[in-house]
């Protein structure tokens, strides 16, 4: 369905020199450096996958994502979408895809949101049957009822994310790219709209690109991530796969029966010979309570626990396995091993 190969998206940015002196002398001659944003991107998605497609700020995320929608043209590679490629035959490209900006609205600010809609019909076309038949199919899934006479302006964010939702899957599109569709919103929509999102997607077959800095996104709407970082891709693969790789964290929880195990516990001096590094060991105490992060590459779970438990009276423990926002942040940093050749194809 979408076919990315080695796209490469570089800017020319001019450089000013200080003071009024520069500001005259960038005019007339100025000095430019080139700024590659994306660097040699490659990826594939299935037809019905959702991806979820994340970096940190900076990382070229928005650049990908506007290559594949047509709006930037890329300086080098490819990119093909259910075979049409996005710069060209624009007209027929866009009736196939939809694309929700969090931070931006497709709809017009001062229309009831029914006429927005009834704007939309006429400009993709969509004749009055299946218009009808679409729109009874996203009252259904996005609750739209309640505020469908209202004007756009006086929706609330979580009201007019479900509204763009539906403005871009009107047309009934083969590929939805959805960039932080949660933003900002509370715990109860943020659900509401995954659990719409992913009927979608079952229903229609309908392939999502997912772009968020909510790991809960990820966690609950894909199978399989792509990374990228600084304009190059890090990692490609399922989530299940990053755990297993790169989840040596381990979080130890226990609550114990004596005020003072926090001067029997000296975590730091019982692994000493392990050659711990930052982040592989940390301990945090309230009151009776103890949380201990530890990398189970240095430290076996089973010497974290013989440890606690022959040190202290345990009331209560619990080990949890590293989550994909600590995983995610590990590999930010830099601390495990980034995309290789044996990653992207497993």
């Amino acid at each position: 369905m979408i076919h990315a190969e080695n796209l490469t998206k570089h800017f020319k940015k001019t450089i000013k020199q200080p003071g009024l002196k520069g500001s005259v002398k960038s005019l007339f001659c100025p000095k430019t450096e080139i700024v590659k944003a994306v660097n040699g991107i490659s990826f594939h998605v299935d037809k019905g996958e959702i991806l979820g497609f994340i970096g940190p700020n900076g990382a070229g995320k928005s650049t990908v994502i506007k290559m594949l929608t047509g709006i930037l043209t890329p300086t080098g590679g490819s990119c093909i979408i259910n075979g049409q490629n996005p710069q060209k035959n624009r007209k027929r490209y866009v009736k196939e895809i939809g694309v929700v900006f969090g931070q931006r609205t497709q709809l017009w600010w001062d229309l009831p949101l029914t006429e927005t809609y009834t704007v939309l019909k006429e400009i993709y076309d969509i004749d009055d049957d299946r218009y009808k038949k679409q729109m009874k199919f996203l009252d259904e899934v996005l609750e739209l009822t309640p505020f469908i006479k209202s004007p756009v302006r006086t929706l609330s964010l979580g009201q007019r994310m479900r509204a763009d939702i539906a403005a871009s899957l009107l047309h009934n599109p083969k590929v939805l790219f959805l960039d932080e569709p949660t933003i900002g919103l509370d715990v109860v929509v943020k659900d509401n709209i995954r659990k719409a999102i992913t009927y979608i997607n079952q229903e229609e077959d309908t392939t999502v690109i997912l772009t968020t800095h909510d790991l809960d996104d990820i966690s609950t709407l894909c199978k399989r991530i792509v990374m990228i970082d600084h304009g190059k891709k890090v990692y490609d693969g399922s989530l299940y796969h990053l755990k297993q790789k790169y989840g040596q964290m381990r979080e130890l929880v226990f609550e114990t029966a004596d005020k003072s195990a926090s001067g029997l516990l000296d975590y730091s001096a019982a692994f000493a010979d392990k050659a711990l590094e930052e982040g592989d060991l940390s301990v945090k105490t309230e009151g009776t309570m103890f949380t201990v992060d530890f990398n189970t590459d240095k430290i076996p779970v089973e010497q974290m626990l013989n440890y606690t438990l022959s040190q202290t009276h345990v009331k209560d423990v619990n080990l949890k396995d590293a989550d994909i926002e600590e995983i995610i942040r590990r590999l930010y940093k830099g601390e495990v091993q980034g995309e290789n050749e044996e990653v992207a194809e497993a």
